[in-house]
């Protein structure tokens, strides 16, 4: 009897901690929203607040459902918001990769110099035609 009793127990701690785990994220969600969200005033933002520390669960279920849709509207324009900074910094910092013709151009122009010599040309147009 003992031994189910114990795992019933584990069973109840696992469960727990799920819950609690899930309503933190819950909790946070709703707190990154709140300070997300400009067309909410700061007195609106302040008693939603005052809310989840009085009646957490109550409040997160309500808030979730009047205004679960803004929330998720909202991260996406923060995730696409991002993800545009992010490909323009990309797109600033990384040189154009250099593409067969314009290797061959440049190849050719150090042909023209007398930089290389026609076979060392030949190598490089080979190489940057394998690549294309």
């Amino acid at each position: 009897m003992t031994f189910w009793t114990q795992i019933w127990d584990v069973i109840w701690w696992f469960l727990t901690i799920f819950v609690f785990v899930a309503y933190l994220m819950a909790l946070f969600s709703i707190i990154t929203d709140l300070f997300r969200d400009h067309k909410l005033n700061g007195w609106a933002k302040a008693i939603w607040f005052i809310f989840l520390i009085f009646l957490p669960f109550v409040t997160a279920i309500v808030y979730l459902i009047a205004r679960g849709r803004g929330m998720s509207e909202r991260a996406q324009k923060q995730a696409a918001a991002a993800q545009s900074v992010t490909d323009d910094y990309i797109r600033s910092v990384s040189g154009s990769a250099p593409t067969p013709a314009a290797e061959i151009a440049h190849a050719k122009e150090l042909l023209d110099s007398g930089a290389i010599t026609a076979a060392e040309f030949d190598k490089l147009k080979q190489a940057a035609l394998s690549r294309a």
